[in-house]
């Protein structure tokens, strides 16, 4: 629990330490010191220095204040659109690669080994690596692949089949 008076009014006291806080002002010319002596410290008789005149951080936004959250923050307010209950944040993400990073999702044995044997092609599995989607960025070499993914890019199939390669939709 905080200390009466001070529960969440962001007037907590400052640290007294040995050595004076960054940002700090010298105590002598603060105006403080100027109205030593000065009555209400240039706060005005009438109207009174109280701690929270006007409630505390947000109060009064539909009451008191409804002027300046009008003007200011239109829209503070109020709910708009339709409300899904169990939404799925992650159910729209779809992880892409480009045609260009496809071959380092297989190792440098394996495109060396299947470059000298043309009668054979290595399948190449995104989805198993991460990956939903691929893109059509960048080149891809002159060798025979077959891509397996869930979705293909329109440049990215016409990439891949200049090469010879093969594109393959899997669910």
């Amino acid at each position: 629990l905080a200390q009466a008076g001070t529960a969440g009014c962001g007037c907590e006291p400052r640290e007294r330490a040995g050595k004076k806080q960054e940002g700090s002002m010298t105590a002598r010319y603060k105006k403080s010191r100027h109205l030593r002596g000065q009555i209400s410290n240039g706060r005005g008789r009438i109207g009174k220095h109280r701690k929270h005149p006007g409630g505390c951080g947000n109060s009064g936004g539909q009451h008191h204040h409804r002027i300046n959250f009008d003007k200011y923050h239109p829209g503070y307010f109020g709910k708009v659109g339709m409300r899904n209950f169990h939404l799925i944040k992650h159910g729209k993400v779809i992880p892409a690669v480009n045609i260009d990073k496809l071959w380092s999702l297989v190792s440098e044995q394996t495109r060396q080994y299947y470059k000298e044997k043309t009668d054979k092609a290595p399948v190449i599995d995104v989805m198993k690596a991460g990956y939903m989607k691929v893109t059509g960025k960048g080149v891809l070499p002159e060798q025979a692949v077959i891509v397996k993914a869930r979705y293909f890019t329109k440049e990215a199939e016409v990439k891949i089949k200049e090469a010879g390669g093969v594109c393959v939709l899997c669910a």
